[in-house]
Order: C-alpha cells, then structure tokens, then sequence
C-alpha cells in the first residue's frame, strides 16, 4: 500500500501544494485521478467559496454552498463533492488505470466514512499511489482508517514528488 498525507499550517496551503504536485506530476507524464481544491475569497464574506478540479481534465466544480451570514453550519455541498466524486470513481476504472490519486482533504465527510473515503480504499486496491491532504481535525480518524499504515509527508513539493516517482515504481514493480 503506497499511501502518504500531508498536513500545513497555514490556511489554504495544502490545497495549493496538491495543486502544484498535479500539475507536476501531469508534466511528468503521471496519469492522475483525484480533485485539488481551489479556493476564492468573496469580497462580502470572510469564508471563501471552493472548488475542485477533477483530475486529470475534468470539470470544476464548486462544493461549498452559501448559507447565510448567520450561520455557522457546514458549508461543504454534499451533492457537488458527490458528484466530484463519482467521476474521480469512473476514472479509477479507465485503462489505462491512473497511478496517482489525489486527494484535496480527507475532512468530516470522509471521517464519517463518506466522501472521497471509498474512492481512497478502491485506488489503493487497484495499486494507485495515493496522496491526500488532512486536516488536524481528522488525522487521527485519517490514521484509523489506513490502519496506521499511512506515512505523513513533510509539506515539500520537491520531497513530495519525489516519494510520488519512487511510490509509482514500487507499485509498477509489485504487479
């Protein structure tokens, strides 16, 4: 099993750091599966509005959904990730099958067992190499479900693409 996390600090870090190792991993020649996040900030709001990109041409998809000024619920639309993830699914089945699944968060929804959570067990199943984004809030629901088997990634994108390569040879090598 060829799976790693990868946790920052600052608020928006890990998207932009899974965005970068896409679009690297894309030049590299990789075939990759998965969603990167994008986040906008609104002009009237001081929550932002995100989007995901499904990998490695699909469309964006906006998954957070406005709830009113007041409210101080979820913002995650639990239809939009749904969708996302029922392409990243389909992709999984394509031949040739990617190497890499990318995965922007695994957050609450995929805590609670929903979300991106199945396509993660079903990548890995097929011998992808997964990499995900966690936040402090889930890391330990995140180690539980890989059976503590999951290795934590320093946030460095030279370092992080660098284990993707080695992982994706590993597995090639395994078949």
């Amino acid at each position: 099993m060829h799976l790693t996390y990868v946790m920052t600090q600052e608020r928006g870090a890990t998207d932009k750091l899974l965005t970068a190792l896409a679009d690297r991993l894309q030049a590299d020649g990789l075939r990759l599966a998965g969603i990167v996040q994008t986040n906008t900030e609104c002009y009237d709001n001081a929550l932002c509005d995100m989007d995901v990109r499904v990998l490695p041409e699909g469309e964006t998809i906006r998954i957070s959904q406005s709830l009113g000024p007041e409210s101080r619920g979820c913002r995650l639309n639990p239809e939009a990730l749904e969708r996302a993830v029922g392409q990243v699914t389909a992709a999984l089945g394509q031949d040739p099958a990617p190497q890499v699944l990318l995965v922007n968060k695994f957050g609450k929804h995929e805590a609670d067992g929903r979300g991106m959570r199945p396509v993660i067990g079903e990548a890995l199943a097929r011998g992808a190499v997964v990499v995900s984004g966690v936040n402090r809030m889930n890391v330990e629901a995140f180690q539980t479900f890989s059976e503590g088997l999951a290795q934590e990634a320093k946030p460095d994108l030279d370092m992080l693409a660098d284990w993707v390569h080695s992982a994706v040879k590993k597995a090639q090598n395994e078949v």
